[in-house]
C-alpha cells in the first residue's frame, strides 16, 4: 500500500456550503493573515447543495412594523414542537440580522421594496413576513456572495476539490486529522489540523423522493459517528411539503409564501381542514401531514411513477408576479413536469427534505471531541426540534458558520501544533477503503442504494408505524450484510465514481440505521416524527432529546434534556 501525501494546516474546514464558506470566512478574518487554513469538498466548492435553497433567510429587520426577536424565537419554538432548546433559540434571532447585514454589505443582490429596503416574504410557520430573499434563488446568491468574499483572503486559504473525506482521525478522544481520497490524482491524503469544522450537510439522499442533490449522502454524519461522536435527534426528518411529481425537485416554500393555494382534486384549498388560520403557511409538518391525507383518502391525483400527488396552483398570482419573484419555479416547473404555473398547476407531494438531527454540539457548534466543531446541517445543536420552520435553516449556517469559525481560529492560534495520528491508524483506514477492491462479492451498490431508498421511502416516511419500522430496520441490517459483499469493477483509483458510490452508500446504510431505530424507539408523535400508532405528543416521557452512539451492535441510544427557559410546551395550534 502507498505512503499518503501529508499536509499540515492550522484550521480544516470540511464542507463548502453556507456554513463551510461562512465558516471559512470568519476564520480568515479572525485569524488576520496569521493562520494556515483550508477548506475541502468532494465536488467544486461552489457546487455544494446550498446553491439549492430557493425561498429566503429568516431574520427580524422590521421591529417598527411589528416583528420582534421573541416573536421569531417563539415561532421558531412553536414550530420545532418544543423540541429545540430555547437559549439556542434566542442566541440565533439575536445573531441573524447581522448577517443580513453583513451580506448586503459584500454585495448580494438581495430584492428590494419599493422604497429600496431589503425585502421579505411570509413563510410557513412565521406569523411576520421575515424571510429575506434574493428572487427564487437566495441560497445561489448567498453561496456566491460567499465565496467572491473568501477571494478576498486567497492567500490565507488552501481551497480542495475533488476530495473525499474516508475517515475522522480521532485518537483518545482527540482529533489530529482527516483521511481524504483525492479523486483527481488517485491518491490518499492525511490532512493534518490543529482544528477542524464539520460543515457536510445532511442526508436526505437515503430517500428515494427527495429534494437533496445527489452528492447529499450524510458523509459528516456517518465519519463522525464512525469516529465516536454522538449523533442527536436522527428520527427528526423533514418532508417539504412541496416535492415537484415525478422527480422531486423542490419547489420553493415562497410559492406559498407569494400566494400560491394547494388544492386537491375537488378544486378546493384543503388546508382550511387542518389549519384554518395559517392554511398554506401552516409549518411543514403539518402541511406536509394534511397533502398524504388528501392523497391517502382519494382526493389526490393519479400516480405517476407510483407517486400520488396534489396541486400547486399559481395561476391567480399573474405572469408579472410570477416572472419577477419566482422564476427559477418556472422554469424547474416547465423543464421537469412540462407545466407552465403561469398556465396550469403543479403537481406536488412531500419529498425528504432536511435532518432535524445531527452532530451532537453544543450552542457553540463544539462537539464532543476538543477541537471539533459541526455547523449547519450538519450538526444538531439543537435550534430546529422536532421540526424546522422554513427559511430558518440558511440562517443557521450563516449564523454558525460564523460562530464556528471564529471560534476554530482561536483554537487554532492558540494550540502549538497539530497531533500526529498514530501510523497504524492511517494504515488501518486505508485498508478498509483498498479492501473493496479485493472484494470478490456480487452485490450491486446500485441495487442496494435503489432498495434502500425505497425501504426509507415506505417505512419511515411521513407517517410511521411500529410495524413498519421494525420491518425497515430488519431490511437495512439485511442490507448492511449484504454489502459486505459488494465488488468493485472498476479497479482504478482515478476519478472512480463507482467507488465513490460504495463509500456513500456504507454512510448512507449508517444513518437509515439510526433514523428507523430512534423512530421505532421514541413511541410519540412530535414535529416530523409522526407515528400513527402512537398519534399524541408525550412530554412526560419524550421532552428529550435522542443521542445515539455506535455500539459493538449497532445504534446505542440514551436521552438529554431539552433547555427550556422562556416557553413551556403548549399545544399548537395554526
Amino acid at each position: 500500500m502507498t505512503v499518503p501525501t501529508r499536509r499540515t494546516h492550522d484550521l480544516l474546514i470540511l464542507g463548502s456550503g453556507l456554513a463551510g464558506l461562512r465558516a471559512a470566512v470568519e476564520a480568515a478574518r479572525a485569524g488576520r493573515g496569521e493562520l494556515d487554513l483550508a477548506i475541502m469538498a468532494k465536488t467544486q466548492l461552489v457546487r455544494a447543495h446550498s446553491v439549492c435553497a430557493e425561498g429566503g433567510t429568516a431574520a427580524v429587520l422590521r421591529p417598527e412594523e411589528g416583528d420582534s426577536l421573541a416573536q421569531h424565537a417563539f415561532d421558531t419554538v412553536k414550530g420545532s414542537d418544543f423540541l429545540a432548546d430555547q437559549d439556542v433559540v434566542v442566541r440565533f434571532v439575536e445573531e441573524i440580522p447581522r448577517e443580513i447585514v453583513l451580506l448586503e454589505n459584500w454585495g448580494i443582490p438581495w430584492s428590494r421594496r419599493e422604497d429600496g429596503r431589503i425585502d421579505q416574504r411570509p413563510f410557513g410557520g412565521h406569523s411576520f413576513p421575515r424571510a429575506v430573499f434574493a428572487a427564487d434563488k437566495t441560497g445561489f446568491f448567498e453561496m456566491h456572495t460567499l465565496y467572491d468574499t473568501l477571494q478576498r483572503y486567497a492567500g490565507q486559504i488552501t481551497q480542495y476539490e475533488d476530495l473525499m473525506a474516508t475517515s475522522l482521525l480521532v485518537e483518545e478522544g482527540r482529533f489530529s486529522g482527516v483521511l481524504a481520497l483525492d479523486l483527481v490524482r488517485g491518491e490518499f491524503v492525511v490532512l493534518l489540523a490543529k482544528a477542524l469544522i464539520i460543515a457536510t450537510g445532511g442526508a436526505c439522499r437515503i430517500y428515494g423522493f427527495t429534494t437533496y442533490s445527489h452528492t447529499v449522502t450524510g458523509d459528516g454524519m456517518a465519519l463522525a459517528y464512525r469516529a465516536g461522536l454522538g449523533l442527536k435527534d436522527m428520527e427528526f426528518v423533514q418532508f417539504h411539503p412541496t416535492g415537484l411529481v415525478p422527480s422531486g425537485v423542490l419547489i420553493t416554500e415562497a410559492a406559498r409564501g407569494e400566494g400560491g393555494y394547494l388544492v386537491n382534486n375537488r378544486g378546493e384549498r384543503f388546508m382550511k381542514d387542518y389549519a384554518a388560520k395559517m392554511m398554506e403557511l401552516a409549518p411543514r409538518d403539518i402541511v406536509a401531514r394534511a397533502e398524504m391525507r388528501e392523497i391517502e383518502e382519494g382526493r389526490g391525483f393519479g400516480e405517476p411513477q407510483g407517486l400520488g400527488y396534489v396541486l400547486l396552483d399559481l395561476r391567480h398570482l399573474g405572469p408579472d408576479k410570477i416572472n419577477e419573484r419566482l422564476p427559477l419555479i418556472r422554469e424547474v416547473a416547465i423543464k421537469f413536469a412540462g407545466k407552465d404555473p403561469i398556465e396550469e398547476p403543479i403537481p406536488i407531494r412531500p419529498a425528504a427534505h432536511y435532518s432535524m438531527g445531527g452532530i451532537h454540539a453544543d450552542i457553540n457548534g463544539a462537539t464532543e471531541v476538543p477541537g471539533v466543531w459541526a455547523a449547519g446541517e450538519v450538526s444538531c445543536l439543537s435550534l430546529h426540534g422536532a421540526n424546522r420552520l422554513g427559511s430558518n435553516s440558511t440562517a443557521e449556517c450563516l449564523v454558525w458558520g460564523r460562530i464556528t469559525g471564529e471560534a476554530a481560529a482561536r483554537w487554532a492560534q492558540k494550540e502549538k501544533r497539530a497531533r500526529e495520528p498514530r501510523r497504524e491508524t492511517i494504515a488501518g483506514e486505508m485498508e478498509r477503503v483498498m479492501r473493496l477492491f479485493s472484494a470478490r462479492g456480487k452485490e450491486n451498490p446500485f441495487a442496494l442504494r435503489q432498495e434502500l431508498r425505497q425501504v426509507m421511502d415506505q417505512k419511515a416516511g411521513v407517517f410511521r408505524e411500529e410495524k413498519g419500522l421494525e420491518e425497515g430496520l430488519g431490511a437495512i441490517r439485511q442490507l448492511k450484510e449484504r454489502f459486505g459483499r459488494v465488488g468493485l469493477a472498476d479497479k482504478s483509483l482515478v476519478y472512480n465514481t463507482e467507488l465513490v458510490g460504495v463509500l456513500e452508500l456504507e454512510n448512507m446504510l449508517d444513518l437509515a440505521e439510526l433514523i428507523v431505530a430512534g423512530a421505532l424507539a421514541r413511541k410519540e408523535s412530535r414535529g416530523g416524527h409522526a407515528r400513527r400508532d402512537h398519534p399524541a405528543r408525550d412530554d412526560q416521557n419524550f421532552l428529550c432529546h435522542t443521542l445515539a452512539r455506535k455500539g459493538p451492535k449497532g445504534p446505542e441510544f440514551s436521552y438529554l434534556p431539552v433547555t427550556i427557559t422562556s416557553w413551556p410546551p403548549e399545544e399548537r395550534k395554526y
